[in-house]
């Protein structure tokens, strides 16, 4: 696993960081610049949307053929609040995949609190929403998921249910500042 930055250095110790406070159990995440995390095979986009389409756009040739899982969110705070903003293709993943063309974006983990995917002891307990046009990385995804303690991955359709996942993170967001929580979503009856 290779976390990466535009700068490589601070990538580095941001990994031997998450390695640290996690006692050794990512003992296999390193740090690299932008170019070198995406040689995986399996990229996750995990930037402030202000700068998603900018570090991507220069790894398009790297990522070709690739599953890229956007979990970018377009959101604003405003006072107590967090407000969806609406990006011209729909969705931050939309836009994704308009840069990518030919890899296969998926739309997913975007009700996680970040807090808690940090911890590894936290006991998430979620289902973990994945859209894409391309099935195969929809299962690709689902099964990464599936393949972690506490998570569930359910398969919501096509990239065209990005828009509606990307914006209700402003909801679950806000719900955990009013709250002071870290709730996650479930899916009852599935």
């Amino acid at each position: 696993m290779v976390l990466g930055s535009r700068d490589g250095a601070r990538a580095a110790e941001v990994a031997a960081g998450v390695v640290e406070g996690t006692g050794g159990r990512a003992a296999l995440l390193s740090g690299a610049e932008n170019a070198g995390a995406a040689q995986a095979d399996l990229v996750i986009v995990a930037t402030p949307f202000d700068s998603t389409l900018a570090t991507i756009a220069p790894l398009r040739d790297q990522l070709e053929g690739k599953v890229v899982v956007s979990m970018v969110n377009a959101l604003h705070k405003h006072g107590r609040e967090m407000l969806a903003l609406y990006p011209t293709r729909g969705s931050v993943a939309a836009m994704v995949q308009a840069v990518l063309p030919t890899s296969m974006v998926v739309a997913s983990f975007h009700h996680l609190p970040a807090g808690d995917m940090e911890n590894l002891d936290s006991g998430l307990d979620a289902d973990v929403l994945a859209c894409s046009d391309h099935p195969e990385a929809t299962t690709t995804v689902v099964e990464l998921v599936n393949a972690v303690a506490g998570l569930r991955g359910l398969d919501c359709g096509s990239l065209a249910q990005a828009s509606a996942l990307e914006a209700f993170t402003a909801v679950a967001i806000t719900l955990n500042m009013r709250y002071k929580a870290h709730s996650t979503v479930k899916m009852a009856g599935i």
